[in-house]
């Protein structure tokens, strides 16, 4: 299990753990929740070893190989498959090691080598490295492209693919879903479900949580919280413990209130001077039982926009694309006030061409396409965070917008999306993608659109600002097109889902979990597809011939797998006389003269064990090559 003891951690002047504990299972899968910068990413850096704690102790057992995404990705030649599979540095390792055996020509080394690698499924691992890469959005020629060739977010989710790669016992998991689109965010959450080991899990995504851990660790006031089950039932038990902290806080406010009271009104008598002291003590006393602070930091609202045209926009037969590439064709849209769409689509098929089509970030290749004359677009996507002016601050940025707004009004305004105080003053150069993502809403909401074209813009926030956007969109009164992979934000905002696929944009007909049938559909055909392809390996005549060489190599292979187990087994029999004997040479005092015989009797034993040895050994190794000889044929 991983324990953590009496744990303390103070960086700068923020205390971050004191006397926190907790105890995770191994096989647990545990979700990490807390306010951004409560040290949720740093308790990993703690398990990892990367941070030295102040005080208590954290423990796991020795043999556990951790495993975590990296956060850097070198701009390396090699291929995005070769850098996933070299996630599992027990296969590399013994790959280099057989490869200095073969140069040496150590016939016995290179049998121990392909025993070991057999025992490890080697001959898996690069299928199995292609089956992640796949599931996160790597077509089979994608993962021949070399990974320099790769942007930051696509090289974050190779990071993700070797991370999954590692045979580990605990996977350290911080915001794994932040650059996957929908698709990818439902593989994951499947893989993760089976994995036999323990998760530690760091997301902002409540479905994703929902959907995989069985218990949440609450990182607060500079302890760590356990609840049993998932995010939902964490939410209910948390409130219920915060509706009894607040009656117990009111309680003792009472009784302060009592207390002083007795205080001030007999502290001036001699005759009541030693009561008064008494409860002054008792007062100091008294653990101070903070006020329940349930209501979030985040708190906003889309005010009604100027105009809202009606319809807002309009589109037949448009196809979109960039210059003679044709993406998406045929597209018939009508966006109304009120139309709450969610676009729904694999990675690649054009969600995104399309939400740039509708903001004119790219113009249509045809078709007509009209919009109102009071159209007002609010555009969120992620590259708009590198829009933001170095060296300015929040208010700097807001008041851009309106000149005529007054400082105090818009510092209240900023602090609705969670820039309090001298925050929203200070410069964005060194903001979290969180608090710039912030701050582009912000700055969006402020300009009363009636339109909003939204493209993920949950990446980076945290769950309590994901959930006072999607408060403010069930108010939002103009049009709407979302692409997001929180599944928590469609649900609630969307009343419609369209699919972008093959080339088309069309209404889905079904929800978000009828969307996963038809991905696991289109999976399974595209498989039945690619076997035809090859050599129509999925006739039933094809079947037929490969279950029958299946069966007679197997066959085949049987009498020599047996006769080379029977020999390892002699092999480690020999070896633990050797060891008996050579044990027995420790001995000092068998070189004296006095017991010349019985050295003498032990160096003929030895020589004759290491002579049965090698020729076990050998008469093994010939088993083994005839297996592969077999193996090989087969193939």
């Amino acid at each position: 299990m991983l324990q953590i003891t009496q744990l303390n951690l103070q960086l700068g002047n923020k205390v971050l753990f004191e006397n926190a504990s907790a105890t995770i299972f191994p096989g647990h899968k545990i979700g990490i929740v807390g306010a951004n910068g409560c040290g949720k990413s740093t308790l990993f850096n703690l398990i990892r070893g990367e941070l030295t704690n102040d005080g208590g102790d954290i423990s796991f057992p020795k043999g556990w190989q951790l495993a975590w995404v990296k956060q850097e990705t070198p701009g390396l030649e090699r291929s995005a498959l070769d850098y996933v599979i070299d996630g599992h540095h027990i296969y590399r390792d013994l790959q280099a090691k057989l490869e200095k055996a073969e140069q040496a020509d150590d016939g016995h080394q290179i049998a121990q080598l392909h025993h070991e690698l057999d025992a490890i499924n080697a001959y898996t691992i690069p299928a199995r490295a292609g089956e992640l890469l796949n599931g996160l959005g790597f077509d089979t020629e994608t993962q021949q492209r070399s990974v320099s060739s790769f942007s930051g977010g696509w090289r974050m989710r190779l990071n993700l693919a070797q991370a999954l790669m590692i045979d580990s016992d605990c996977l350290l998991l911080d915001e794994p879903t932040n650059h996957l689109d929908l698709d990818a965010v439902i593989w994951l959450e499947k893989w993760l479900k089976r994995y036999e080991g323990t998760i530690l899990l760091i997301s902002h995504d409540r479905d994703f949580i929902d959907n995989i851990c069985q218990g949440i660790l609450h990182v607060e006031n500079q302890s760590l919280n356990s609840y049993t089950g998932n995010y939902s039932t964490f939410e209910i038990q948390r409130a219920e413990k915060l509706a009894q902290q607040q009656a117990t806080f009111e309680k003792q406010q009472q009784e302060i209130k009592h207390i002083q009271s007795f205080i001030d009104r007999f502290k001036a008598k001699a005759s009541k001077a030693k009561q008064a002291q008494s409860r002054v003590k008792m007062l100091e006393r008294m653990e101070k039982i903070a006020p329940a602070h349930v209501d979030s930091q985040f708190h906003f609202k889309f005010l009604p926009a100027t105009n809202i045209p009606n319809p807002i926009i309009k589109m037949d037969q448009v196809s979109a694309g960039y210059g003679d590439l044709e993406i998406l064709s045929k597209i018939r849209l009508n966006l109304v006030p009120g139309s709450r769409i969610g676009l729904l689509g694999r990675n690649g098929a054009g969600k995104s061409t399309l939400i740039k089509t509708l903001a004119k970030s790219i113009p249509p290749l045809s078709g007509d396409f009209e919009y109102s004359k009071h159209l007002r677009i609010g555009y969120f996507a992620q590259h708009q965070l590198d829009t933001l002016t170095k060296g300015q601050s929040p208010l700097q940025h807001l008041m851009l917008l309106d000149d005529t707004l007054l400082e105090q009004p818009a510092r209240d305004y900023l602090g609705g999306f969670g820039f309090n105080g001298d925050q929203a003053l200070d410069i964005i150069d060194n903001f979290s993608g969180g608090e710039k993502a912030r701050l582009v809403l912000a700055l969006l909401v402020y300009q009363k659109p009636n339109l909003l074209l939204l493209d993920e813009p949950t990446n980076h926030l945290d769950i309590e600002m994901r959930q006072a956007l999607a408060l403010a969109l069930q108010g939002f009164e103009g049009a709407m097109i979302l692409i997001a992979h929180d599944r928590h934000l469609l649900k609630s905002t969307c009343d419609d889902l369209y699919l972008v696929d093959a080339g088309q944009v069309a209404p889905f007909n079904g929800d978000l979990d009828d969307y996963h049938n038809w991905l696991l559909d289109q999976e399974r055909q595209a498989n039945q597809a690619d076997s035809k392809d090859i050599d129509k390996e999925n006739s039933a005549q094809a079947k037929k011939e490969q279950k029958r060489k299946e069966a007679d190599l197997r066959k085949a292979l049987s009498p020599l797998k047996k006769e080379a187990d029977k020999l390892a087994k002699k092999q480690e029999k020999i070896a633990e006389k050797l060891s008996e004997i050579e044990e027995k040479m420790a001995d000092t005092d068998l070189y004296s003269e006095a017991r010349k015989s019985e050295l003498t009797q032990l160096l003929a034993e030895q020589a004759s064990l290491k002579s049965e040895l090698e020729e076990t050994e050998m008469e093994w190794f010939d088993y083994e090559e005839q297996m592969e000889t077999l193996r090989a044929n087969f193939e």
